[in-house]
């Protein structure tokens, strides 16, 4: 989201400190409202594939520079996006696109598969468009080969959350952080920050049983 501190940074906050709670896990939330040096997203000019080397992921030296080795370091990524006519924000597609770098690039390929992924979306009103933007981001997720993650029954493609009053459109100029009210959006923020957390040591507890067992 463009707004720092705002409702999609608030629900976001609640998955990761569920998943803290598990025990034993470490996160961060990296926020774009502050990249004032970002370039947008992936032109498409074949720098990653065809003269990427080791420490020089794009032609882009901007915000995304950074994240790179975060990225390919972590267990899991939680995506959280504001719902913009029904999909994502031009921000999280931007740097959704900006992650063929570390997928398909010429050093750099495949380096998320198997990585654990969640996707969280905020909206002004219900049933207007929660599940596209839901979807668009874990279709990225299948895309670069990571695992993605739900609340099942409660939250088919990932946590949701409402920050008009109450998901009626109504606005409160003295409350700005209406997310906070959706008692039911709350619940699934939580449920999917325990379930990255339990997946995300069920998969590395598997790796490490598997390493053990090579000759």
């Amino acid at each position: 989201s463009p707004i720092k501190k705002g409702n999609t940074e608030t629900l976001l906050d609640i998955v990761l400190d569920s998943a803290r709670q598990t025990g034993d896990v470490e996160t961060e939330l990296v926020t774009m409202a502050d990249w004032k040096n970002f370039k947008g997203g992936c032109v498409h000019c074949n720098f990653c594939a065809y003269k990427q080397t080791e420490g020089h992921f794009c032609a882009f030296k901007d915000e995304m520079t950074p994240m790179y080795p975060r990225l390919m370091a972590t267990d899991g990524l939680v995506l959280a996006s504001p719902v913009y006519i029904s999909k994502l924000s031009w921000l999280m597609t931007a740097f959704i696109d900006r992650l063929r770098a570390i997928a398909h690039g010429k050093h750099y390929t495949n380096t998320l598969v198997h990585k654990v992924g969640a996707s969280v979306a905020v909206l002004w009103h219900r049933n207007s468009g929660a599940e596209t933007t839901l979807l668009s981001m874990d279709h990225a997720m299948m895309h670069l080969g990571m695992l993605p993650v739900t609340v099942a029954l409660y939250g088919t493609y990932g946590a949701t959350g409402v920050s008009s009053d109450y998901g009626t459109g109504a606005f409160d100029p003295n409350d700005k952080l209406g997310v906070l009210k959706d008692k039911f959006g709350l619940r699934t923020a939580r449920a999917l920050g325990r379930n990255v957390a339990q997946v995300c040591k069920i998969i590395k507890l598997g790796k490490s049983a598997l390493e053990s067992q090579q000759p």
